[in-house]
C-alpha cells in the first residue's frame, strides 16, 4: 500500500486515527505522520528472539533481534507502548511465546484481543481472558495487508492527543471487527514471494 492509498481509504471509511506497524520499519510511518491530516500513531512491529512485540509511539526505529526484555526497555526508553500482538495465534509461528509474556508480563502495557487476521476465533477468546485476568487495557487490529482490510478491527474510543490520553481513552474504548477474507491472506503470501524473488 501506498501512504497516499492509506490515507485515501482512512478518509473513505471515516477512520479517525491508524496506527501503523510495519515489520522491524518505522520507515512509512513517520512520513505518514506528517501527510495524513488525522492523527498516526508511529509504531513497529518487532521481531524479538522468542517473538513478535509492537512498540507504539516511538520517534526512532528498534532494531530487530533483541530478547524480549530488552525490546520491551527500548520501547519505554522512547516513551512508547508496549503492545502485544495476536497473543494466542494457534497459527502464526511469530507469536511471542507464552513463557516469554509472562516475563515481561508487568511492563505490558496492552493485550490484542482481536485481529482480523486470527484463523481461529477461539484464540479471540483466549486473549480476552488472558488480558482481563491480568488486568491489561485490550486493543484490537486489523493487521493490514492490503488496502481492502483497513478498518476491518478498530476501537471505537475518546479523542486522545498523546501517550497517556491515547490509554486511557483505550480504557473506555469499544473493540469491533469482523475476520479477514482468505483472498487477503493468499494476496500477502504472492506479494511476499515477489518481494523474495525479484530481489534476485
Amino acid at each position: 500500500m501506498s501512504l497516499d492509498t492509506i490515507v485515501r481509504t482512512c478518509l473513505r471509511r471515516r477512520i479517525d486515527a491508524i496506527a501503523l506497524t510495519d515489520h522491524n520499519s518505522v520507515s512509512n510511518a513517520l512520513p505518514l505522520q506528517r501527510l495524513a491530516p488525522f492523527p498516526v500513531i508511529v509504531g513497529e512491529e518487532i521481531k524479538t528472539t522468542e517473538g513478535e512485540i509492537i512498540g507504539l509511539f516511538l520517534t526512532d526505529e528498534i532494531p530487530r533481534g533483541m530478547s524480549p526484555e530488552a525490546t520491551v526497555e527500548a520501547i519505554h526508553q522512547q516513551g512508547g507502548v508496549v503492545y502485544i500482538p495476536h497473543p494466542f495465534d494457534r497459527v502464526r509461528r511469530s507469536v511471542l511465546r507464552t513463557e516469554a509474556l509472562m516475563e515481561i508480563l508487568d511492563q505490558v502495557d496492552v493485550i490484542e484481543t482481536y485481529n482480523s487476521r486470527i484463523s481461529f476465533p477461539g484464540d479471540v477468546l483466549t486473549a480476552i481472558r488472558f488480558a482481563e485476568k491480568h488486568g491489561k487495557l485490550k486493543g484490537a487490529g486489523s493487521d493490514s495487508h492490503v488496502f481492502w482490510e483497513l478498518g476491518n478491527s478498530f476501537v471505537e474510543m475518546p479523542e486522545f492527543t498523546e501517550r497517556d490520553g491515547f490509554l486511557q481513552s483505550l480504557a473506555q474504548g469499544s473493540i469491533h471487527g469482523k475476520l479477514t477474507h482468505p483472498v487477503a491472506h493468499l494476496a500477502s503470501t504472492i506479494t511476499k514471494w515477489r518481494k523474495k524473488y525479484m530481489k534476485r
